[in-house]
């Protein structure tokens, strides 16, 4: 049986049709797959695009006669800001020694009320140089009177001065005539550049 010319061409109409539903049918379905993706980064990927902080400065350590401490030495940015350790400083506490004003040849009498000799030894166990600078910066305090400036200039000249910079692996053994209210209480090193103004360490005097 002939089928008319007309008939084939509406055939083969209908049949291009059906394959392009089909085909706009397989687009969708791949235009789906291929949408970005929303689900949120993974622990190790918001990790690694987190920086990492700034090593921060570690607790002070207080120490007496006879002890040894580590503190961090550091610096901020040039607004003052974003402060990080750079290196790493040792304090020994070697003595600390009451004194009359004859003992240290001053006819100055102390204006806080009790003159004491503290010898420190300061090495550099970092990485970098570290730079210390004593003076204005030694607060004395205990537990009737708040923290005051015990810094004095008496002494200067004698021995090895402590206000220096240290290179690493160099060390000094000197001594700080302080000015303080009475005997005991505790002496702070509030220097080094921390905006905080936490102590960088502290040592016990003794009664």
């Amino acid at each position: 049986m002939r089928m008319s010319r007309y008939a084939v061409t509406v055939a083969s109409a209908a049949l291009l049709g059906a394959v392009l539903v089909g085909c706009s049918s397989d687009d969708g379905g791949d235009s789906k797959e291929s949408a970005p993706s929303t689900a949120p980064a993974t622990a190790d990927e918001a990790t690694e695009e987190s920086p990492s902080p700034s090593p921060t400065k570690p607790a002070a350590p207080v120490i007496a006669v006879g002890e040894t401490g580590t503190f961090g030495i550091g610096k901020t940015d040039e607004y003052g800001e974003n402060y990080k350790v750079t290196t790493e400083m040792r304090v020994t506490a070697v003595s600390a020694k009451y004194v009359t004003p004859a003992e240290i040849d001053t006819t100055n009498t102390p204006e806080n009320g009790q003159y004491v000799v503290l010898t420190l030894t300061l090495k550099n166990v970092g990485k970098a140089p570290a730079k210390i600078a004593t003076y204005g910066l030694m607060q004395w305090e205990d537990d009737r009177s708040s923290a005051q400036d015990a810094s004095t200039l008496e002494g200067v000249g004698d021995g090895p001065d402590l206000d220096t910079t240290y290179k690493p692996g160099q060390s000094i053994t000197g001594k700080l005539v302080l000015d303080v209210a009475r005997r005991g209480g505790k002496v702070s090193y509030v220097g080094g550049d921390d905006p905080s103004a936490e102590p960088s360490f502290v040592v016990k005097l003794p009664k």
